[in-house]
This record gives C-alpha cells, sequence and structure tokens, in this order.
C-alpha cells in the first residue's frame, strides 16, 4: 500500500514549492537558505485573525471544544471571533491597558486559546507559567514581567499565583477558569464599548509584543523571549503554504489536529497560531501521557498531530508491550523490521533515488499492516497519515518504523528564540535523520566550530530585560547547537556545545545521539549519558516497570549475556533484564567508535520525570538536576 504521499509527489509544482540555495566554503556545504513563500506582513497583527476568518467564512468550524459531559462542540469562525471580542472588553474592564501583560498558568484546553487572542484583541499579550512551575519560577515571571493581572486554571495553579503575587508584594488581581472566568469577564465587559477594543486593535501592527515567553532552560534562571506579531505571522503563513496544500492534495481530506503540546511552550503556541491563521479545526487535550491522550485522539479524529519524540517512543513501546502480553512479540518485531525497510524503499521512490518496492516486501507488508500497522495508527486515533515531530531529536529508525506504518513524521528543529520551527522536512522529500532544510523565509549557517546560526523573520529581537531598551537585532542568532549541512541544505543537528563530553583520553562524544537510541529500547524509559573528564563512557538507565513486567512474563529466565558492556543495578533487576539492557546497549554502540561507546551502565530508581524536576516541561532532561540527583551512582560507574 503506497503512502498517499506518493500521488502527491507526481504534482511538480507541490513537489517543487520551496528550492534551497546553498552556499559551499572549504568543500563543504555552510549555509542553507529558503526564499519566502508568502512576504512578511507590513500591517496588521495576530488579533486581526479571529475576525478576518469570521468575515470570510463565517460558518467554517475552525474550533472544537469539549463540553461539560466530555464531548465536544464545533466552534465557528463567527461564534469565536465574538467570544474573542466579548473576552477582550472583559480584560479591558478588569484594567488591562494596552501593552499590558497577563499570566496565564494553565494546561492546554480551549480557553488557553479564547485569551490568546482576546489578550491581542485588547492590545495587551499572555505571558505563559507552565502548570507544573515552582512558586520560584512564578514569582520570577510576574516580577520580571510587570503582569497587570493573571489567570490559573484550578485550585492547585491558583495557590502557585497567590503566593507567588503575595511575594512579589503586588495587587495583580487573580482570575480562575474553574470558576468561570470567561464568563464573568464577558459580563464585566459589556459595558465597554466595541469601539475600544477596535481601537487597540488596529493600534497594534507587525513589531508589537505577542508575547514574552520565558524559556524553562536546564540551569540558570530562565529569560524571557521577547516574540512579536510579525515573528509568529512570518512563520504560520510561510509553514502553512508550505505543508497544507501538500498534506490535503496527499490525503482529500480536510485538515484538523487535536492540539495537547503544553501552550506554554512555543511548538503548541506556534501550532495554535497557524491553525487559527489557516483555519485549520483544532482541539485541545491537557496530558501529553499516551494512556490519558489515546481516548481523546480516538474521539477527535485528528487528520494530523505536532508532538515530541517522547509521544512517538511511547507509542512504539505500547505496541510492542501489547504484542508481547499477547505472545506475538516476534510478529511486531518482525512486523517492525519490514516496516523499516519498506519505508526506506518508498522514501528513496518518493526521492527519485530508487525503483519500486519488491514484491515481496510489498506483500509482507500488507500482511503486517492487518496485524500490526493499523493497531499503530489505531492508537494515534485512526486517521493520522502524517505528523511532525520537534522538541529534541528522534531515533531515524522509529521514523522509517512509522513511515512504514503508514505514519509518515517529520522533523523539525527550533527553539523559543525562533518561534518555533525554523527548519523541517519538506512533506515530498523527507530525510529521516535530518531535521530538513530552512523553512521558507530563513536561513542556516555552520560556523567554523560547528554551531547552528539561524536568522530569518521568525527569530526574535533579543531577551527582554526588565527597564533595559531593546538590544539592536543581531542578522544571525547563535542557538549554542552544532550541526552539520548536507550537498542539498538539510540540517543535522550532531549534540549541543555545552553538553558535548570530553572524556581523560580527549575525545569528545556527543550525548544526545547515544541517549535517543538507548530510549527507543522497549525496557527504557530515560538515558543519560556521561564521562566529562572520565575515562570512558557511562550512561544512567531508568526502567519501564510495565513493559519489564510483560517482558519477564514472556521470557524465559536465561543467563546474562557476553558483551564488552558491564551492566550494574542499583535496584533489583532480573538477570534477563539486564542481559537485555547489555544487548541493547552493544547495539547503540556499534553506531559509533570505540572511544565514544558506553562502557558501563547502572540501572538506577525512580524516573527522570517533570515532577522530580529532572526534565523540562517539554521533556527534556536536565542533565545537572539528574547528575546531582544520582551522583552516588554515577560514582559507581567509574568506582
Amino acid at each position: 500500500m503506497a503512502h498517499p504521499l506518493a500521488r502527491a509527489a507526481r504534482a511538480e509544482h507541490l513537489r517543487d514549492r520551496a528550492p534551497v540555495e546553498v552556499l559551499r566554503s572549504g568543500g563543504r556545504v555552510v549555509e542553507a537558505r529558503t526564499p519566502h513563500l508568502v512576504p512578511p506582513p507590513d500591517a496588521g497583527s495576530l488579533a486581526d485573525l479571529p475576525f478576518r476568518n469570521a468575515e470570510q467564512a463565517p460558518d467554517a468550524e475552525v474550533l472544537t471544544r469539549r463540553r461539560p459531559d466530555g464531548g465536544w462542540q464545533q466552534v465557528t469562525a463567527r461564534q469565536f471571533a465574538e467570544q474573542v471580542a466579548a473576552t477582550a472588553r472583559g480584560l479591558i474592564a478588569a484594567g488591562v491597558r494596552p501593552g499590558g501583560r497577563i499570566v496565564l498558568m494553565s494546561r492546554t484546553r480551549y480557553e488557553w486559546t479564547l485569551l490568546d487572542f482576546a489578550a491581542w484583541a485588547a492590545g495587551a499579550s499572555v505571558v505563559p507559567v507552565y502548570p507544573t512551575s515552582a512558586i520560584e519560577q512564578a514569582e520570577w515571571i510576574l516580577r520580571d514581567s510587570g503582569a497587570v493581572l493573571a489567570v490559573a486554571e484550578d485550585a492547585g495553579t491558583a495557590e502557585v499565583l497567590t503566593v507567588a503575587i503575595a511575594r512579589t508584594g503586588g495587587t495583580v488581581p487573580l482570575w480562575r477558569l474553574d470558576e468561570d472566568a470567561v464568563a464573568a469577564l464577558g459580563e464585566l465587559g459589556r459595558s465597554v464599548p466595541a469601539g475600544e477594543m477596535e481601537r487597540r486593535r488596529r493600534a497594534l501592527g507587525p513589531d508589537s509584543e505577542a508575547t514574552l515567553i520565558y524559556t524553562s532552560g536546564t540551569t540558570g534562571r530562565p529569560k524571557g523571549c521577547l516574540l512579536t506579531h510579525a515573528n509568529f505571522l512570518t512563520e504560520a503563513a510561510n509553514c502553512h503554504a508550505l505543508l497544507e496544500p501538500v498534506f490535503t492534495a496527499a490525503t482529500g481530506e480536510t485538515p484538523s489536529t487535536l492540539l495537547f503540546l503544553p501552550l506554554a511552550h512555543v511548538l503548541g503556541r506556534m501550532i495554535q497560531v497557524t491553525c487559527v491563521f489557516g483555519r485549520i479545526r483544532f482541539g485541545h487535550s491537557p496530558s501529553l501521557k499516551p494512556d490519558e491522550l489515546r481516548p481523546d485522539l480516538a474521539a477527535f479524529g485528528a487528520t494530523f498531530l505536532v508532538g515530541v519524540p517522547y509521544l512517538f517512543e511511547k507509542i512504539h513501546q505500547l505496541g510492542r508491550a501489547e504484542a508481547q502480553a499477547k505472545g506475538a512479540v516476534r510478529v511486531f518485531d518482525r512486523a517492525a523490521e519490514v516496516a523499516v525497510r519498506h519505508a526506506r524503499a518508498e522514501l528513496a521512490a518518493l526521492a527519485g533515488g530508487g525503483g519500486p518496492v519488491p514484491l515481496s516486501l510489498r506483500l509482507a507488508h500488507r500482511l503486517y499492516d492487518a496485524l500490526v500497522y493499523r493497531r499503530v495508527r489505531q492508537a494515534m486515533g485512526g486517521r493520522i497519515r502524517y505528523a511532525i515531530s520537534g522538541g529534541s531529536s528522534i531515533d531515524p529508525e522509529l521514523l522509517l518504523f512509522f513511515a512504514g506504518a503508514g505514519v509518515l513524521v517529520y522533523e523539525g528543529y527550533g527553539l523559543t528564540e525562533t518561534t518555533g520551527p525554523s527548519t523541517v522536512n519538506p512533506p515530498l522529500r523527507p530525510r529521516p535523520g535530518t531535521v530538513g532544510p530552512p523553512v521558507p523565509g530563513s536561513a542556516v549557517r555552520i560556523a567554523e566550530d560547528g554551531e547552528v546560526f539561524l536568522s530569518g523573520g521568525q527569530v526574535f529581537d533579543g531577551y527582554y530585560e526588565l527597564g533595559a531598551e531593546p538590544a539592536e537585532r543581531e542578522q544571525w542568532f547563535a542557538t549554542g547547537d552544532l550541526g552539520r549541512l548536507d550537498e542539498d541544505g538539510y540540517l543535522t543537528i550532531t549534540g549541543r556545545k555545552k553538553e558535548i563530553l570530553v572524556t581523560s583520553g580527549g575525545k569528545n562524544v556527543s550525548p544526545g545521539p547515544l541517549e535517543d537510541r538507548l530510549r527507543a529500547h522497549p525496557l527504557i524509559s530515560q538515558a543519560l549519558v556521561v564521562g566529562n573528564g572520565r575515562p570512558y563512557v557511562g550512561a544512567l538507565l531508568t526502567l519501564d516497570p510495565e513493559a519489564v513486567e510483560q517482558f519477564l512474563r514472556q521470557q524465559p529466565p536465561t543467563p546474562a549475556a557476553t558483551t564488552t558492556v558491564d551492566v550494574s543495578s542499583a535496584v533489583p533487576a532480573h538477570p534477563a533484564v539486564l542481559a537485555s539492557l547489555a544487548e541493547a546497549v552493544q547495539a547503540v554502540n556499534s553506531t559509533v567508535s570505540r572511544a565514544e561507546s558506553i562502557r558501563r551502565v547502572r540501572v538506577v530508581g525512580g524516573d527522570f520525570t517533570e515532577e522530580r524536576g529532572l526534565l523540562t516541561p517539554s521533556l527534556k532532561v536536565r542533565r545537572q538536576a539528574v547528575s546531582t540527583a544520582y551522583r552516588r551512582d554515577i560514582e559507581q560507574l567509574y568506582g
């Protein structure tokens, strides 16, 4: 069964939408740039989008919101614009002035989107706070941003914000979504003339502040990234022009998505804006956890998803665990192998570099589609045929598995400072293992030391400093990431400058790719690779308890395999589990040089979670926090 993108690939106007220009120096590609598909805006703001939609397509279903009974209710463009206007007038009545900032601490939900656009329509902006943030973090954001109003989702977030507000010595009014803040704001705003909101909305321009997002970071105090309306509009318009026509032509369906990424994170916010910009119907789900997300995916019926590697890793691991529970793990593993081979052949054909998929492989793929792949797609809602992954790197083998299962996952790359994606794999020319060429209207440059620099209309002007004048914008933003460009301008991220480990033997080791490959193993939940200043590379691993239980239920006890990897455990672990981990590490080691290979591994108790302060809200490992929490285990690796 050929992927529907194969049909769209025959349309040259879709295939060659964004040609990439490359610059070479010293025999290597040092710069890649992609021209705009949509020029940067010279007027207007994000606040105009709901009202433009209501004027152009008033009955179009642009959002789907959850009803109190758990069902879904469609929201038309006209209804959304009316709700935005009513809430904006309520914010004005509550004392929010043009340029004011509103702190919002909530999970992903319909009211988040509504308040975002209402704040813009009132001439203000939303400053997001992750719902898992500590009081100290909320206090810093409130104090540094100078927020004039705060909104909490529920009792828990309200308690954090109440204490944080008290510590600042301020009198910031606090509203609660679970106490019907939106309805109360709507009632309060009845006395505000509609003309006042219109005056404020029309006073905004592309260079006006759209939001102040504080980077979660892995160390140190968060820094505020001031993003403008032009940053978002440039990114949304060009990503929509690049992707939407291809995906619509490929599937023949009206696109829709379920947004479950935290809206406090720039990627979730960017998807929200792009959907409103393109009138792509979307709904909200409050959790990234697969067990909680899967019912919403099944009920909503999205055609595409935007997620982080954690989600795709867990869907794969859950699928294998379910097969193992039914005694069919060998069938799943064989299906995974066929999926990867089939995807390689199909993507090569899509790129024009290969012939048709061999008949024997097509027949095997058809068989496993009925047995395995259909279940994988069902776990994602049943209608998903493509997805976008960002936030951190993902194992290329996992991308090929999903492609073979009928869901093409496109990897992209960006930061808060770049309003989300700066590169993305083009839908008809994907290259798993890369994060793609620059999005239209942007450029990538590789410095002499391998650092990635980014440029384009989506790149912010600089970090916000309370009381300081805005800094003059630099043409290129230094990301701190390391990477390389291939001959066609596709970027591969190879590590992070600050995270490079240098062993006592002087070997530079990038831990990220090793950790990505380790996490792909079904028994492994999280991984931290260490070795800076040490004689060799080691790793800490945490286990997935459910996967281990199912593994032992199906796996007869066997002695540990003979490998070059020394595996120890700080918690009780069956020898068969340790043997499986040793084989997994040895497989990872086969992809790197001996000096970069992992020599010793230690299984540790607990897990690296956001609740323990060991993961960022976007589920990246806080390396320093984990190293501190498990310092004794690290010493055991070198004892």
